[in-house]
C-alpha cells in the first residue's frame, strides 16, 4: 500500500500539523481521531490494514490528521472559553487547509467522506454538517453528538453551534439543508456491548428524520463494544458494501 506523510505550519491552529495518505486512486476519505491521539492512531491499530484491499484496489484514498483535543476539551487546565475557541481553530484548519489539500491530491470532482470514531464521530458529524458543500457525506461510529457530554459543564452560544444535537433541531438555513439532503451517505452505526451508547445514535438519528434529512442508522448488537475490534469490522463493511 501507498503510504506518504507530511506536514504544513497551519496558520488556522499556529502550528505543525502532521497527515499521512494511503492509496492512490478512488473517493477520499478522511479519518479524524479518537480522543486526544494523533494522525497515526488508525494505523498503530490496524484499521488502516483492514481496509488494505480497499486502497489496493482503487477504491478509496485515506487521509488521516491530528486532533487537538489535549488543546481543547481535554485539556484539564484550560479555561472553558478557550476550548472552544480553539475547537472551532480546528474547524478551520479542517475546511481551510485540509479539505483544499485533499482536493490538490485527488482532483475537485472527487468525493470527499469523513470518518471517525468515539469523540472523532462527533467531530466528523459536525464538521460534515456545517459545510455539506465541501464534504459529500459521513460515517460516525461509536458516537454522541452532543458536545455537552464533553465540556464538564460549560455552555456557551460556540458550544451551541459545535454540537449537533443542539443546533440541529434549529437549523432552518434552506441552503444548507438542502445540501445536506443531497448527501447519500449519512450513516450513523454504534454497537450496543460495553461502553456503547446507541441510544445517542438513536436520538441524533430521529432529530435528522425531523428536518427531512435521509441517513442510515445501523445498531449492531451487545458483543459489539466501545473498542478497536468493533471500529476494524464496522468501517471495511461500510465502505465496501455502501459505498
Amino acid at each position: 500500500m501507498h503510504r506518504q506523510l507530511t506536514s504544513w505550519y497551519s496558520p488556522s491552529l499556529n502550528k505543525e500539523m502532521p497527515l499521512v495518505m494511503y492509496g492512490n486512486y478512488g473517493f477520499a476519505l478522511l479519518l479524524v481521531p479518537t480522543a486526544s491521539a494523533d494522525y497515526l492512531e488508525y494505523e498503530r491499530f490496524q484499521l488502516i490494514d483492514s481496509l488494505a484491499p480497499l486502497v489496493n484496489a482503487g477504491k478509496v484514498k485515506v487521509f488521516s490528521i491530528n486532533s487537538i483535543n489535549n488543546e481543547s476539551w481535554l485539556n484539564n487546565h484550560m479555561d472553558p472559553k478557550h476550548k472552544i475557541i480553539r475547537h472551532q481553530h480546528f474547524n478551520e484548519y479542517v475546511f481551510n487547509e485540509v479539505i483544499p489539500f485533499i482536493k490538490t491530491h485527488t482532483s475537485n470532482e472527487t468525493p470527499i467522506y469523513i470518518c471517525g470514531a468515539s469523540f472523532g464521530a462527533l467531530h466528523s458529524m459536525n464538521l460534515f454538517l456545517k459545510r455539506p458543500d465541501l464534504i459529500n457525506g459521513v460515517i460516525a461510529m461509536s458516537g454522541v453528538y452532543d458536545l455537552t457530554e464533553y465540556t464538564k459543564g460549560y455552555y456557551d452560544e460556540d458550544v451551541y453551534f459545535n454540537s449537533p444535537q443542539h443546533y440541529m433541531p434549529n437549523l432552518d438555513d434552506h441552503g444548507i439543508l438542502q445540501q445536506i439532503r443531497k448527501s447519500d451517505h449519512i450513516h450513523i452505526v454504534s454497537g450496543s456491548g460495553d461502553y456503547e451508547d446507541p441510544d445517542a445514535g438513536r436520538k441524533f438519528a430521529k432529530t435528522l428524520y425531523d428536518k427531512g434529512i435521509w441517513y442510515e442508522l445501523d445498531i449492531w448488537g451487545s458483543e459489539w463494544k466501545h473498542e478497536w475490534p468493533t471500529w476494524r469490522h464496522m468501517l471495511p463493511q461500510y465502505l465496501s458494501s455502501k459505498f
